[in-house]
């Protein structure tokens, strides 16, 4: 291409998808290069399997007969058909965007090239991902090995599943194979779900023992013997010993810039090769940006897409919007588990209040009481983060984030009216909670008792 391309975009996944679109949106020429399938993880090995495999599972926990692996796989490609129209290259051609299939490499400032052809563009956003981590534990290679990309590729559902890691990743696949029928054992390095409150982190830990998982807490793999006939033994930190037919290896992710000649345009990454951003989603080179998996941010979906448009927009614009700080996440196991923002009362001035699900009229109804819902509140009654546990806690967390992005009070969220009766009852009775709360302290009392001398004065004239 002789003339320079408005925004080049390295990446077809979320983040590129994106990208790209909003550029074009703007009017902008764009071209996107991607080296295999559009779409991304979320879509081939990511949220769409993983989300239709749980769904699967629960009908199995719930005693749906006719519910089997086989079953299984066949939603999941059921799912994907009748999303990924939706991320072809067909559809991105349809929004103005002109699609490459290859390999990118930057070779110089404002140059990459693809497939030995050369492409001049004005800026440039990254947007390559990330791939499953696999760390370096003896043994490993021999034993039959899955990670979340390969996991779908499964034609039988093994007997017996050892998962090495203990995050979101790890639970869900671990909670949705032992419904299906496998005998799953988790192996988490430290607690599961680390990131989450440790309450919350107990109730999927119950809920994963129901579901018959083993999960063995502060305790990693140290090496993996395999029978030249198939089957490997696990050997943990303790001492332990685990069975596995498949080792699904859930340890995290590595960004993908390798081969992308990020030294060639002087784009900075950190020591786990992570291209560093600011704010606003720009590079160390003006002209380069990044979103997505790549980046240091949290490796999210919903955040690939929003840092993307962004990013886009500032590079098309010449604007510098940062992004929000303020980032939801949610694991699909059930009960979920959504949080938003702070999570602990960790300083001075920050109070809880929390509200179990076993005294939310809905959650009493379905029969599904385990959870709870349990704000952090700062001064003046300004609401900083929480966590929600229970059935469709995702969907509640969007009226909680809304409340943190936008600095509210108890007092506001309470003053909200709400339909009755749903699980979200929790949300506001927590926020009701606390904003009552504040009518103890002396001096509302005295004001309360003011203005009801004053009513009684008025009402006496009248």
């Amino acid at each position: 291409m002789a003339d320079p391309v408005d925004l080049l975009v390295l990446g077809g996944g979320t983040a590129g998808i994106v990208g790209s679109k909003t550029a074009a949106r703007l009017g902008e020429r764009t071209v996107l290069v991607e080296s295999g399938r559009t779409g991304g993880d979320c879509l081939w090995t990511g949220c769409v399997p993983s989300k239709t495999l749980l769904s699967a599972g629960k009908d199995a926990a719930e005693g749906h007969t006719d519910t089997g692996f086989e079953q299984a796989r066949e939603r999941i490609a059921a799912s994907i058909k009748a999303i990924e129209p939706e991320d072809s290259p067909e559809s991105l051609e349809a929004a103005g965007v002109s699609v490459i299939s290859g390999s990118v490499r930057f070779t110089g400032a404002g140059e990459a090239e693809v497939g030995g052809k050369r492409i001049s563009f004005r800026q440039a956003l990254i947007a390559t991902g990330s791939f499953p981590t696999v760390p370096p534990i003896p043994g490993l290679d021999d034993a039959r090995t899955v990670t979340s990309e390969t996991v779908w590729d499964l034609k039988e559902m093994p007997g017996r599943m050892v998962i090495v890691g203990g995050g979101p990743i790890a639970c869900e696949l671990g909670q949705a194979f032992a419904r299906l029928g496998s005998r799953v054992t988790i192996l988490a390095g430290s607690g599961i779900l680390s990131k989450e409150t440790r309450k919350a982190a107990a109730l999927v830990r119950t809920a994963l023992a129901a579901d018959g998982v083993v999960v063995a807490e502060n305790e990693s793999a140290e090496h993996v013997e395999t029978a030249p006939g198939g089957g490997s033994t696990v050997h943990t930190s303790r001492g332990n010993r685990f069975s596995a037919d498949v080792i699904l290896v859930a340890a995290g992710r590595t960004a993908r810039t390798e081969g992308l000649g990020l030294d060639a345009v002087d784009v900075e990454c950190d020591d786990k090769g992570q291209i560093l951003v600011d704010s606003a989603m720009r590079t160390s080179n003006k002209s380069i940006w990044a979103a997505g998996d790549v980046t240091q941010n949290p490796k999210f979906t919903h955040l690939a897409g929003v840092h993307a448009s962004t990013a886009a927009s500032n590079a098309i614009l010449g604007l510098h919007r940062s992004v929000s700080a303020i980032i939801p996440r949610v694991t699909f196991t059930s009960p979920e588990v959504a949080a938003v923002g702070v999570t602990e009362a960790s300083t001075p001035g920050q109070t809880l209040s929390t509200v179990d699900l076993s005294t939310t009229d809905r959650a009493i109804t379905e029969g599904s009481p385990a959870g709870f819902a349990q704000l952090v509140i700062g001064k003046r009654g300004r609401i900083l983060g929480g966590t929600i546990v229970g059935p469709r806690a995702g969907e509640s967390l969007g009226e909680l984030t809304l409340a943190v992005e936008q600095g509210m009070s108890t007092r506001q969220l309470a003053g909200v009216t709400h339909p009755y009766p749903t699980y979200n009852d929790a949300v506001w009775n927590a926020a009701i909670s606390h904003a009552q709360s504040s009518l103890d302290s002396p001096a509302v009392k005295a004001a309360v008792r003011l203005l009801s001398v004053v009513a009684r004065l008025r009402n006496g004239r009248r």
